[in-house]
């Protein structure tokens, strides 16, 4: 082919060698270079450039000088002005310039082949070779650039097929996704809901009279399964926010161990059957912060060790790294498999085992990592089965005066 004489069993080895390099492909910018020493192989050339679409355009995407072409790295030729002609013909396109003058011009004559490139019906790109100072691509050299073409078509075609498929695919684990959510927030609502309904459906009837510890304690219920009922919701509509970047943020200098100090105190009036130690290691520690959202991360830290290791201590720990806060929560209850930790800070996450015995939206998470996201610092968990859980928060200190 060209000016080398290859053998027929080298030939077909050649032929094997490259179908295998593209079958064994995920794209051509992982083999470019491969298939570029490939080709050399079957056929003479200097230049090679593939072209793709990108819009109503032609953009050479991969190109290689391997020859002649080198000597002109500063003006290499890929074959610009060919690509008319080989969309015109739309199809094997074969051209020399004419150049008159000696031979040593001569050599830097031009010889191009070109094919557009296809899926089905569709051009997507051209492939265009170009060799410099002859001899001009003869048939069985069309042959072999042909073979060359068509399995990069093939390959771009395939690999179009793969992504294609994967967007199916993400689109149904996002339909899925949506169908499960709701499915998850209708029961959520609908317990508490059916809680308010019943027991209010029952103190309201006319043919019997409550006596009041037990008037009272249906009016309990109703009023915990109200609350439960609003932070779902409050849960639902941050989650949303979050998601969109539309939660505002009224960030201020305060005082690490006073906020920890007044969160604690406030959920044990709340939470009489929650222990709560509060240990601060580094007092005085300062960071840029919005005081409601760092509270509402600290509470729902707690309520998540409240209801997933009942009765168990909550150490709330405030130490200093560097020039990082670290606040831990470590609770001494039954802990997870450590192959949750990264998923339980997804949106409607819920560890398999716990998702029966315990109530929850599998939003928590979620909303703690954004908002400790949006306060240029990270949260994440360690925990075994048998351990406890030890949730880790990490935010930048600052310097300024602190509110108290």
């Amino acid at each position: 082919m060209g000016d080398r004489t290859v053998s027929g069993k080298q030939l077909a080895n050649t032929l094997f060698e490259f179908s295998q390099l593209i079958s064994n492909a995920d794209g051509v910018a992982d083999i470019f270079a491969s298939l570029v020493d490939l080709a050399r192989k079957l056929l003479v050339f200097d230049n090679i450039v593939i072209y793709l679409k990108d819009g109503d355009d032609l953009r050479p995407t991969f190109a290689k000088s391997v020859g002649r072409g080198r000597s002109r790295e500063a003006d290499i030729d890929w074959g610009g002005s060919f690509i008319d002609m080989v969309f015109r013909a739309n199809g094997l396109s074969v051209h020399q310039d004419v150049i008159e003058g000696p031979d040593d011009d001569r050599l830097k004559v031009p010889y191009y082949i070109g094919t557009p490139l296809r899926h089905g019906t569709k051009t997507v790109g051209v492939l265009v070779m170009i060799r410099f100072g002859g001899p001009e691509f003869d048939e069985q050299d069309q042959k072999a650039f042909m073979f060359i073409a068509d399995h990069i078509s093939w390959m771009m075609e395939r690999d179009v097929l793969v992504n294609t498929i994967e967007r199916i695919e993400g689109s149904q684990r996002m339909w899925e996704m949506q169908e499960n959510f709701v499915a998850t927030v209708s029961h959520d609502l609908r317990t508490p809901l059916g809680f308010i309904k019943g027991y209010t459906t029952t103190l309201l009837r006319e043919d019997t009279n409550w006596e009041v510890p037990t008037y009272r304690e249906f009016l309990g219920i109703i009023d915990e399964e109200a609350d439960r009922l609003h932070e779902l919701i409050d849960n639902l509509l941050d989650s949303s926010r979050l998601q969109s970047g539309t939660l505002q943020m009224n960030l201020q200098v305060v005082r690490l161990d006073v906020v920890l100090r007044d969160m604690i105190q406030r959920f044990e009036l709340r939470e009489k059957d929650v222990n709560l130690e509060l240990e601060v290691v580094k007092p005085g520690i300062l960071v840029k912060a919005d005081p409601m959202r760092l509270g509402q991360v600290f509470d729902n830290l707690i309520n998540n060790a409240s209801k997933y290791a009942p009765g168990s201590t909550v150490i709330v720990r405030l130490e200093a790294e560097g020039d990082q806060a670290l606040i831990k929560f470590i609770d001494d209850g039954p802990g997870m498999d450590p192959e949750h930790l990264e998923r339980i800070f997804h949106r409607f996450y819920r560890v398999p085992e716990t998702r029966m015995a315990v109530r929850g939206s599998g939003l928590g998470l979620y909303i703690c990592r954004e908002i400790i996201s949006a306060h240029a610092g990270e949260i994440r968990a360690q925990s075994d089965i048998g351990k406890g859980t030890t949730f880790i928060i990490t935010l930048p200190i600052t310097e300024g005066e602190g509110s108290d």
